[in-house]
């Protein structure tokens, strides 16, 4: 009995973490457009493999995917922005990939609170 509280204390804990983690994220998107998002990315490739075997794993590599799929669409938009012919087009990427990374922040901390792993 005493074991399985602890179990569920460690993955109480480890959720508490990834809560605080999807709210820097958020932070950190919106007040610098996720640049500063490299801090809570380190705290996830810290914290993951603490949460091995949990759903709280998926969220972690869930937040990991997410930043290097958001860089990756940036520095894409930044080198449409280069080209000066395709500034247009970079701004939509800019667009759009700034709406996926709010989206997966929201559903991310929404799927954490209703004890949903993540589809990684």
């Amino acid at each position: 009995m005493s074991q399985e509280l602890g179990l569920e204390r460690g993955v109480e804990d480890a959720k508490h973490w990834a809560r605080i983690l999807y709210i820097i994220h958020a932070l950190t998107f919106f007040f610098s457009l996720g640049t500063l998002s490299i801090i809570p990315v380190i705290v996830n490739y810290v914290k993951r493999p603490e949460t091995a075997g949990t759903m709280v794993h998926s969220h972690h590599t869930w937040m990991i995917k997410s930043f290097w799929w958001y860089v990756v669409w940036m520095v894409l938009g930044g080198v449409l922005f280069a080209t000066i012919i395709l500034i247009p087009l970079a701004y939509v990427v800019w667009f759009v990939v700034w709406v996926w990374k709010a989206y997966r922040l929201v559903r991310g901390f929404l799927d954490l609170n209703s004890n949903r792993a993540m589809p990684v």
